[in-house]
């Protein structure tokens, strides 16, 4: 069958198999040590962690590593990809290319993005009124639970997309360091989200996304070990993806390309790959180590056995704040990359910019304790926490100087790439200016736990991911499709986003300065807060239309979009300086760079020499 022969059904099928032989084998051991042979979670936590195996096997990722293992013959992954399927065949079976591969990843990214826009609609119609009942309140709080974990790994496989589409066509490189493991690190991602849309059907889990202990280590609901053996997957994702960021980066770049010479997003990819490769095992960690407390019963975060939840926190917290410039860094790279194109000037300040990112990289490990300034740890720690948190607002503010110098006396230009570029500074303005309060503990204390941390994190995230992946999508689009998209849809897009988006996040931060706390099925008639819930949710409708927009524009234009010119947007950048669709091995001839990468509007500059151009690119259009 021809089915059979894409990798993603037969990992699908082996996934199933080797779940059900794991649960046998996890029986069998039961019996062999004297304890009943069923018992159900353990066999669910066996049977899921033999499934990833086989899902991997059964894709035939491995295949390489097995063949060298048994002392077998294997051929380069560039020249597989020569002979390798075409057309939307290649998206579902295991490619070493690493465009398919950043493909594959923006794909997933937006299939969760969407997932997580569901259950965000159905749990905000349960916050329409105070009256509403339309779900249990544990249904209600699974599906909040859900919507926060998912839309993060939705938001990691973005930025996995990016990076791995973009890198090594802005450095000049033909594909990662490690192809081999950078088709691995993507297809873990498949089980790791069927374990984590799996809570949805084994029991729930109710206690949210941060699945504290010890609500989380004592609930039966085996949706929560599902929950932990998800995220650790996509963990390994992340870790072995970082890893390969950081050597291609490193190793790889163009004759002549400096690091000051490197387009800024490979920065901002560079910066996020260094927290994903060493903060990634704190988090790992700390929920292995809440699966270890439901599965053998041990006592880490136990009080009354001797352990410490206050440990689970900084655990947690030391990854997950970093984590939230993973989410942030390379969609900051995407406006300082995109604005100086638009603008058609040269990125002001732009070794400050690179900086900026490795330094809040660097910062970003130092602050995650502001998350826990109410949780009883030692009031003695919050004032150099307080500190450390305000200090991330210096290179943070680099970065947005240096967006406003650049945008000062340009001649811009405004097509939906642009739009989204300047909607992402305007928001993530919104996320910086609402974080201060989080980070003094008086304000802290007060805010900590209600709306107002809701809206300032949607601002952030959607500041520093998801309008940069926008644009970076329309951006970037001709040159994966070789089509343009339809403007007019582009526009619609971003005009029914951005107003419903603020429309979201003030109303959010509104209700949560009236004490509205967040992860609540309901509130009080008497608060008043009726309208503004109204107008928070039917802003969430409205962003999830603009989504659906968003995802008929860009399958119309795939199949019916103009053919586009070469370089439409007239960039100096590398990628855009050889042939659309980009061809299987990217460089045939290298690159070598020979000036700085934004000189725009800058007589007789040029950036790289390419033999693919018949001619050096030019610094901005005619009449610039």
């Amino acid at each position: 069958m021809k089915i059979l022969s894409l990798s993603l059904i037969r990992g699908i099928i082996a996934q199933v198999l080797g779940m059900v032989t794991g649960m046998v084998l996890v029986m069998v051991v039961r019996v062999l040590v004297g304890l009943p042979a069923w018992k159900a979670e353990p066999a669910w936590v066996g049977g899921a962690l033999f499934g990833v195996g086989t899902f991997m096997y059964g894709t035939g990722v491995l295949n390489d590593w097995l063949k060298w293992v048994k002392g077998e013959q294997t051929t380069e992954p560039s020249e597989q990809e020569s002979s390798r399927l075409r057309g939307w065949q290649r998206f579902f079976n295991v490619s070493f290319d690493h465009k398919i591969i950043g493909i594959q990843y923006g794909v997933l990214s937006l299939l969760m993005m969407g997932i997580a826009g569901i259950f965000a609609v159905i749990f905000r119609t349960e916050l329409l009124s105070p009256e509403m009942r339309l779900m249990l309140p544990d249904f209600f709080n699974t599906m909040i639970s859900l919507h926060g974990i998912v839309m993060i790994f939705s938001i990691l496989l973005g930025v996995a997309a990016m990076s791995n589409y973009l890198v090594p066509l802005l450095i000049g490189a033909n594909d990662m360091a490690f192809p081999r493991l950078n088709a691995f690190a993507f297809w873990i991602n498949i089980p790791a989200s069927f374990l984590l849309l799996s809570v949805l059907f084994l029991g729930g889990m109710d206690a949210g996304w941060t699945g504290y202990p010890p609500l989380s280590a004592n609930m039966a609901k085996m949706g929560f070990s599902m929950f932990f053996l998800g995220v650790y997957t996509f963990g390994l994702s992340s870790i072995l993806g970082s890893l390969n960021i950081i050597v291609t980066t490193w190793r790889m770049r163009a004759p002549g390309m400096t690091p000051f010479r490197m387009p800024i997003l490979v920065w901002g990819a560079f910066s996020t790959a260094i927290i994903g490769l060493t903060a990634t095992q704190l988090i790992a960690l700390s929920f292995q180590l809440v699966l270890f407390e439901r599965i053998f019963n041990m006592a880490f975060f136990d009080p009354l056995r001797g352990g410490n939840v206050i440990l689970f926190q900084h655990l947690f917290w030391f990854y997950s704040h970093p984590a939230v410039y993973v989410f942030v860094l390379t969609g900051l790279g995407v406006i300082s990359e995109l604005l100086p194109v638009f603008v058609r000037k040269p990125l002001f300040g732009y070794r400050w910019v690179a900086m900026s990112s490795l330094g809040i990289a660097l910062v970003g490990f130092f602050v995650w304790a502001h998350h826990m300034f109410a949780s009883g740890m030692e009031s003695f720690l919050r004032v150099p926490f307080m500190f450390s948190t305000l200090l991330v607002a210096v290179p943070t503010g680099v970065k947005f100087f240096s967006w406003v110098a650049t945008i000062w006396g340009g001649k811009m230009i405004f097509p939906t790439p642009m739009l989204f570029v300047l909607g992402a500074i305007s928001i993530f303005l919104l996320g910086g200016l609402s974080g201060p309060p989080h980070a003094t503990v008086a304000t802290n204390l007060h805010l900590h736990d209600t709306y107002f941390v809701v809206g300032h994190f949607h601002a952030t995230m959607f500041g520093g991911f998801v309008f940069p992946f926008f644009a970076a999508i329309y951006y970037w689009f001709p040159k994966i499709s070789g089509r343009m998209y339809n403007e007019t849809l582009g526009k619609l897009h971003f005009w029914l986003m951005l107003p419903a988006f603020y429309l979201q996040s003030l109303g959010q931060m509104q209700v949560g300065l009236l004490g509205m706390r967040r992860r609540i099925a309901s509130y009080d008639p008497a608060l008043g807060l009726d309208f503004s819930h109204l107008l928070v949710t039917l802003a969430g409708y409205l962003i999830f239309f603009s989504l659906i927009l968003f995802i008929v524009n860009i399958v119309t234009s795939l199949r019916k979009g103009e053919i586009s010119v070469p370089n439409p947007w007239n960039s100096r950048s590398p990628e855009w300086q050889i042939p659309s669709p980009v061809p299987v091995h990217n460089y045939d001839n290298p690159i070598e760079v020979v000036g700085e990468p934004y000189d725009y509007g800058l007589a007789g500059s040029i950036y790289i020499n390419s033999p693919e151009s018949k001619a050096p690119p030019v610094s901005a259009p005619a009449g610039d």
